[in-house]
């Protein structure tokens, strides 16, 4: 079922659509905390989180006394490492950009490295299970693909912990990684990271980021391109439940000519003090000719009492494009959505999951990966199935 969410419309829930900013450019990027003053929640990139809730990982008074349990299935002919601060491969992609992720940088003692050989393409997903076993955690994880090597990784969190955690995806020329990260965390675990990929020449990067759990996950997908004809695709979904904080903040940094990328993220809420933030950085720098970039956020507002920030921001320093655009628009159902199901027989609750499934279905297509589709499927309907409870 298609979605009708016209662009500008209002709901019961509160809607920010906010301007674009510099301080993206401005601020600091840094493997050392004490390059990031403490945030106080005035700060442009923090308005939006409740610091409070993220126990410490912000101000350096969390402490790591917990596990989180790292588990990788690889296909034959990758190479999967478990390694130390000093491996030279680390910190490739990109430095922290914020005071959160340079205090995760600063403080994992071991690192997952995956390496899929150049020229080689997997006919299976690498598997990457992250399980919270209670308590703080700080984590780093590297996915490197040689040139021409082709490869579909899953990250999955599960369980309840305070991790605050890196991700690097390094692409050689020619190279294609889809990456699905899914955060299916506990109601009381706490997430935040910095995705960073750097896109080789002619390479092709996909994520999926696919939300649901947690008390408070704030992820920070950003993409720097190494060479030009780099494309990046980056889907994601939530579904932000009663009292939940999840918060999306992308960067898509177009500093070599000839690249592309595309943005679409979209997100349903529902219960009181649901809150979701969708921050979408598109910067064109003067050397980016001949770049290509859209980007697109879509909230469905299910009850009253759900907060959505929403806020797209394009910058372009050269006319010499190719094209660039976003949108943002969130709304509620379409009553006359509603009433065209239930007046063809299908009862209330049915026609309500209908519409959300056709919401999200595109997205989910995007993964490819059946028995996960298959999964978030459900648990989208069990989301349903609890608020109508």
């Amino acid at each position: 079922m298609a979605e009708t969410i016209p662009a500008g419309s209002t709901t019961d829930g509160v809607i920010q659509v906010g301007q674009p900013t510099d301080a993206r450019v401005s601020a600091p990027a840094s493997y050392d905390v004490a390059d990031f003053p403490v945030p106080h929640g005035r700060e442009e990139e923090w308005r939006f989180t409740p610091l409070e809730r993220l126990r410490g990982l912000h101000d350096g008074t969390a402490v790591a006394d917990g596990g989180v349990k790292v588990e990788v299935t690889a296909p034959e002919g990758v190479t999967v490492e478990t390694v130390g601060r000093d491996d030279a491969r680390l910190g490739k992609a990109g430095k922290p950009v914020d005071r959160v992720a340079a205090q995760a940088y600063s403080s994992f003692e071991k690192a997952s490295v995956v390496s899929v050989p150049k020229e080689t393409v997997l006919t299976e997903p690498v598997r990457i299970s992250v399980h919270g076993e209670g308590g703080t955690a700080f984590g780093h994880q590297l996915v490197e693909l040689g040139a021409f090597a082709e490869a579909v990784v899953v990250i999955d969190h599960t369980g309840d912990a305070t991790l605050a955690a890196n991700v690097e995806y390094v692409l050689g020329d020619g190279a294609k990684l889809t990456v699905v990260s899914i955060q299916d965390w506990a109601d009381t675990a706490v997430h935040t990271g910095q995705h960073t990929a750097l896109v080789g020449r002619d390479a092709s990067f996909k994520s999926v980021v696919v939300t649901f759990g947690g008390d408070l996950v704030r992820l920070h997908p950003r993409v720097v391109y190494g060479a030009p004809g780099g494309e990046a695709e980056l889907y994601g979904l939530y579904f932000t439940d009663n009292g939940q904080h999840q918060e999306h903040r992308l960067f898509i940094d177009h500093d070599t000519p000839h690249c592309r990328s595309n943005v679409a993220y979209k997100g349903a809420l529902q219960g009181k003090d649901a809150h979701a933030v969708w921050i979408g950085d598109v910067l064109i720098r003067a050397a980016a000719e001949g770049t290509e970039t859209y980007e697109l956020n879509r909230n469905l507002v299910l009850t009253d009492g759900a907060r959505v920030d929403s806020v797209p921001n394009l910058e372009i320093e050269t006319g010499e494009i190719v094209g660039a655009g976003h949108a943002s628009a969130t709304g509620r159902f379409e009553d006359e959505q509603l009433f065209y199901l239930m007046a063809r027989g299908i009862p209330a609750d049915e026609a309500r999951r209908l519409v959300v499934r056709g919401f999200f279905a595109e997205l989910v297509q995007q993964i490819g990966i059946p028995d996960l589709e298959e999964r978030l499927i459900a648990k989208i309907e069990a989301e349903l199935e609890a608020s109508v409870g």
